[in-house]
């Protein structure tokens, strides 16, 4: 190669060169001003967040009762554990807004109930606590608002069999929810142990009360399951008896609420249930939402036992 030909083949490479150099300054400097740009928006985001949303440590009640009974707070072990199930509770806040929504509908249905069978209207509370006031059906087969086991529930004078449950039927298992609290508030002496019974057993608070020679709840020390159970329940009532204090803000009509209903009594076998509702202008899945112990879609009734079904008035 001649030595104008290398100069002319030098200079092209300088050039070369120089423009990728000026392409990385040009990519280095937005690079930059890019980054800087989204710090100081993740900034400003930031502020923002920390402006329109807080999160506050919440004042434990000074006095609290559950069933009427009070809650020994002045000891630190027992503030700390309401005021965790507060906590906790407040802090779930879609959740509580639907028990809140719920109570509106199911609670005028167990509330008199409760005040016939002399049970203390906080053990409403205790029905929340247990199913969110659904039909759920736990791991070991507990079922209903009141989460009875099937064994229990036939103790209790339910019918439970694969065609009628009546731990799903609200006012039936609501009453024998109430014989066995009566039964261990005789046996404990307080409600507290009462409610601490229903989640651990008679049997089993027995035993740690004899073991640990006490007979108050707020004495034992238990498994972390019912240590919190009762401090869940008083969590629970204190937030839905006070929801606005908690920061839960809505209308009536933001509420739910069960239609009216009347009773139809049957005494014979109903082979199909979506036939029975359209005699009543019902769908089948709405005759089946208000009559949920009946588990299958016909009645076997061999013996012509009385059955009472209810049939909403929906317009």
């Amino acid at each position: 190669m001649s030595i104008k030909n290398l100069f002319q083949h030098t200079l092209k490479l300088i050039g070369a060169a120089s423009l990728v150099f000026i392409a990385y300054l040009g990519v280095t400097s937005f690079t930059q001003n890019d980054a800087e740009e989204q710090t100081a928006k993740s900034e400003n985001r930031q502020k923002s967040f920390a402006e329109d949303y807080n999160v506050f440590a919440l004042d434990v009640p000074e006095e609290i009762t559950f069933a009427g009974e009070a809650v020994p707070l002045d000891d630190p072990d027992i503030h700390e554990r309401l005021d965790r199930e507060l906590l906790v509770n407040t802090y779930w806040q879609s959740n509580a807004l639907l028990l809140i929504k719920r109570a509106h509908k199911y609670f005028p249905l167990i509330e008199p109930i409760l005040k016939e069978e002399g049970v203390p209207e906080d053990f409403k509370y205790l029905a929340v606590a247990e199913s969110g006031l659904t039909q759920v059906v736990s791991p070991a087969g507990a079922t209903g608002f009141w989460q009875i086991l099937s064994q229990t529930g036939r103790e209790y004078g339910l019918e439970v069999n694969s065609n009628v449950d009546e731990r799903y039927h609200i006012e039936k298992s609501t009453r024998a929810a109430c014989q066995y609290l009566k039964k261990a508030k005789k046996k404990f002496g307080s409600w507290s142990l009462a409610a601490a019974s229903y989640n651990r057993g008679m049997s089993g608070i027995n035993k740690q009360l004899e073991r640990q020679k006490t007979d108050n709840y707020y004495d034992l020390l238990l498994n972390e399951e019912t240590r919190r159970y009762v401090f869940r329940v008083l969590a629970l009532k204190t937030i839905m008896t006070s929801p606005s204090e908690y920061g839960y803000h809505y209308q009536k009509k933001d509420l739910y609420a069960l239609a009216p209903s009347k009773i139809v009594e049957v005494d014979t076998v109903v082979s199909d249930f979506a036939d029975f509702a359209k005699k009543y202008d019902l769908s089948y899945k709405t005759f089946k939402n208000y009559n949920t112990w009946l588990r299958d879609s016909f009645l076997n009734n061999a013996s012509n036992k009385k059955y009472e079904f209810k049939i909403p008035l929906i317009k």
